[in-house]
């Protein structure tokens, strides 16, 4: 009768610096991922209430969906300058500033003040509706009807606040604001132009 070889067990020393390292690695990997979660915003980078506040989560999703979506690149004077570092209660108020294109000259909407004269269900379909350039209403014609919502009580959380921005300027007509040309161009270079000529 064969018996079974029995191996006896042997003990594995892992060096202290390497146990030390993977310690380390396996900490800041979950550190990490408990900051930055896809798909939720960054508290730090977010948050300027004050400590202790609480915030409804449908109105934290809407200000995460603001923040990232870029609605603040247009609709938020100076927001594009200032690398987004604005406080959260000048967001959204529209500019003076135009964008001038085939279509006229049209203007970023003060929300905040669009949203007052709102119900939550006209949002959605105004949101929704064709809107001159630059306004990617494309892309929100796309969002889901719960992300819009959420994108509303976050503006209407904030209240009213500036000035309701100018009218849109037909194509040919006079612009009176500063304004974007917001249409490719070619600069002729001396070279380029005279061969041209030719």
């Amino acid at each position: 009768m064969l018996r079974p070889q029995v191996i006896p067990r042997r003990r594995i020393r892992i060096p202290a610096a390497l146990a030390a390292a993977t310690t380390t690695a396996v900490l800041f990997i979950g550190v990490g991922n408990a900051v930055s979660i896809p798909g939720k915003a960054n508290p730090a980078s977010l948050d300027s209430r004050p400590a202790g506040t609480h915030e409804i989560p449908s109105i934290a999703r809407g200000r995460y969906l603001v923040a990232v979506t870029g609605c603040n690149d247009c609709h938020t004077p100076g927001y594009g300058e200032r690398a987004g570092e604005m406080p959260v209660s000048d967001w959204l108020t529209g500019q003076s500033v135009g964008f001038s294109g085939p279509w006229g000259t049209s203007y970023p909407a003060n929300l905040r003040l669009t949203l007052q004269g709102l119900t939550e269900s006209q949002w959605v379909v105004f949101a929704r509706a064709e809107r001159r350039p630059p306004m990617p209403w494309f892309s929100l014609k796309k969002m889901s009807d719960a992300d819009l919502r959420d994108i509303y009580r976050f503006i209407r959380s904030l209240g009213p606040k500036g000035e309701p921005a100018p009218a849109a300027v037909a194509p040919g007509d006079k612009v009176e604001t500063p304004f974007i040309l917001f249409t490719p161009q070619t600069v002729m270079t001396p070279a380029l132009s005279s061969d041209r000529t030719r």
